[in-house]
């Protein structure tokens, strides 16, 4: 098979897989309770998920952060974690912050 025809059909694929899930998500969420056990199951897996793909970015990064050293990541990580804290979980100048900081310390 012709490699583009499957590229075409794994993005047809996986954003089939990713509609079908919030339509059901969509369809199912008035149903529960932001209070419930479940939703907070929902909410701890999704958390879990997160930490298991940043503890793999930072341990084992792939292109061009495989280049920064592993204690410049962590102190990108543990200054952006402070900064998360200290702007009362804004999410935007941490992110802005770990790019810079990155640059800076991987050029020096």
């Amino acid at each position: 098979m012709d490699p583009n025809k499957i590229i075409i059909l794994a993005i047809i694929a996986t954003s089939v897989a990713t509609f079908i899930s919030r339509f059901l998500g969509a369809l199912t969420s008035e149903r529960v309770d932001a209070s419930s056990k479940l939703f907070d199951w929902f909410n701890l897996v999704a958390y879990s998920t997160l930490a298991a793909l940043l503890g793999r970015i930072i341990i084992f990064p792939a292109g061009v952060l495989a280049d920064a050293d592993i204690i410049i990541r962590l102190i990108v990580l543990i200054s952006c974690i402070f900064i998360f804290i200290i702007m009362k979980k804004n999410l935007v100048i941490p992110t802005i912050f770990s790019a810079i900081l990155l640059s800076v310390l991987t050029s020096i």
